[in-house]
């Protein structure tokens, strides 16, 4: 019998990193009060899980989307493609090695210290003298110097044509700009005394667990923002976010679908339903996903044919409509199709149980009589699914797949644990199955494969396949390549390699959804599932 009897909560949460750490560094100690009023049309209050924490932005403890408001990067990822944003033009030499950035000349730090060649020299040196922390993104491993060519052009130099370099460069960290007055013995790795970047907005207050404000950037170059407040207040998940929202002490909810869940679909509703709230969703951002440990020798999945009989048992119709409410849609590849260079023939794996029992049966996976789980040469049909224990869609997901797989003859036990456990069991091999979805739209396909020959991310998910080495062999090309058709070419080979392995198993695509008052107009999304372009919203 399917699970239809629960509606679980749809992720509203405030976009933040996995491992959350609070420090009070460089933060006002002026706090005015514990609860934030937005009768002022002027401010904007979001509902947040969690504390903004260390907003250092060279480092992974802080809020992305308050560090969005900050700091800022020498170019924007649109869906255009890439766009000037503190360059203003940009030259790349014709081995693909040297970028050349002409910088704007009207940006001050906040804290009134010129944006120049100097300071982007400084920043970027202060990120790749922390190698081993940014080692998940390749450009770190590609920098070999940044210099100063004038007072606004800079030139990075790599080791070799790396064609993401524009990308990785745009994201929300590591690579943007604190006033080199905030560093520490001429660094970041071992913290800052401050947090001014040059973006559109200024933290102005922090008070730890309870709430951040952010002011606007009066002298901001691309001018200041209509919004000149916004909170971010720290609230417990689920009930409380939906009466702070009704009775007005939080105006604002989004998400970045990452785990704990904030606001139930039935809550939602009855916001939207009231006349005065909105909804607004993007196009979608991510992929969540079941990964299989390939590279587990002693456990069945390290077979493709159990991890294609998993696919084809999960009916993920039903878990976006029914366990999602159709906040998610199905996902039948491990990227969806817009996503740069992921527009690929796979074959589909729709849902099927009896196409997945006669796969386990081919693979030699024995029913026997009045027995629940297959066998093979003596050993059960027995795996273990790990799950943000914080995440109640997540544990319902978890369930139901545990009985689909029960009727298939496989035994599936679910396992809760905090997210920081099953990251650390990704990196170290120590798992069979587990949730993950991939980096996102701003990031993909060239982060998320990326990670696939990374040991603190997919190495153990990817290397127990056949083609292993022709799949990294053909990571490393597609990074280097100059060649428009070749890239194509390539990501093709590795998005099949891994499909036909079933190693990455999809899903449901997220979204950012917000809800917000009817009268907050301009809302809409980057190219990252991690920030909000509040610079862009206005009460009308």
């Amino acid at each position: 019998m399917l699970i239809r009897h629960k509606l679980v909560a749809l992720v509203f949460l405030v976009l933040s990193i996995l491992v959350a750490c609070s420090v009070n560094t460089g933060k006002s100690s002026n706090v005015k009060e514990d609860t934030v009023s937005t009768n002022n049309e002027k401010e904007l209050v979001y509902a947040s899980a969690k504390d903004i924490n260390d907003m250092n932005p060279h480092l992974y403890t802080g809020s992305m989307p308050a560090q969005g408001m900050i700091y800022e990067s020498l170019v924007e990822n649109t869906k255009d493609g890439i766009k000037p944003l503190l360059a203003e033009s940009w030259e790349v030499s014709e081995d693909g090695k040297v970028y050349t950035f002409h910088l704007r000349k009207d940006v001050k730090f906040h804290d009134g210290e010129p944006f120049n060649a100097e300071a982007v020299k400084q920043n970027i040196e202060a990120v790749q003298n922390n190698a081993e922390k940014h080692s998940w993104i390749k450009l770190s491993t590609k920098i070999e110097s940044c210099n100063v060519v004038d007072e606004y052009t800079v030139e990075l130099v790599l080791s070799e044509a790396y064609y993401p370099t524009l990308v990785e460069l745009s994201m929300t960290r590591p690579y943007v700009f604190l006033s080199p007055k905030n560093f520490i013995d001429g660094g970041t790795k071992d913290g800052v005394n401050g947090y001014n970047g040059t973006g559109p907005y200024v933290l102005t207050e922090h008070k730890t667990d309870q709430y951040a404000t952010f002011e606007a950037n009066e002298n901001y170059w691309g001018g200041s923002p209509k919004i000149k407040k916004i909170t971010s207040k720290v609230l417990p998940a689920g009930e409380t976010t939906f009466l702070s929202l009704q009775k007005g002490e939080v105006n604002v909810a989004f998400t970045d679908d990452r785990g704990a869940d904030s606001l139930d679909v039935e809550a939602m509703n009855q916001l939207v339903d009231s006349g005065e709230y909105q909804l607004v969703r993007s196009e979608p951002m991510n992929t969540k996903m079941i990964v299989a440990n390939s590279s587990k020798l002693d456990n069945p999945v390290n077979e493709t044919a159990v991890r294609e009989a998993i696919w084809y048992a999960i009916d993920r119709e039903t878990i976006s409509k029914d366990i999602l409410n159709g906040t998610e849609t199905i996902a039948n590849t491990m990227f969806s199709s817009n996503v740069n260079y992921a527009d690929v023939d796979l074959k589909k794996r729709d849902y099927d149980v009896e196409k997945a029992k006669e796969i386990l049966k081919e693979a030699g996976w024995q029913l026997g009589n009045g027995a629940e789980v297959r066998t093979k040469n003596g050993n059960k049909l027995a795996i273990k699914l790990y799950y943000d224990s914080n995440s109640s869609s997540q544990k319902t997901q978890a369930e139901f797949m545990q009985h689909s797989l029960k009727e298939i003859g496989i035994q599936l036990e679910n396992i809760g644990e905090e997210s920081t456990s099953i990251a650390n069991r990704r990196s170290t091999g120590d798992y069979d199955l587990l949730f993950n979805q991939t980096w996102g739209l701003a990031y993909d396909p060239q982060s998320t494969i990326a990670a696939f020959t990374s040991k603190a991310s997919y190495l153990h998910t990817t290397s127990g396949i056949a083609k292993a080495d022709e799949l990294y062999k053909k990571i490393d090309e597609v990074m280097v390549s100059t060649d428009e058709e070749t890239r194509k070419s390539l990501y093709a080979d590795i998005l099949t390699i891994v499909h036909d392995e079933a190693v990455f198993i999809p899903i449901s695509n997220g979204s950012v959804t917000v809800v917000a008052p009817k009268n907050l107009k301009g809302i809409s999304f980057k190219q990252t599932q991690f920030e909000l372009p509040f610079e862009l919203m206005n009460f009308e």
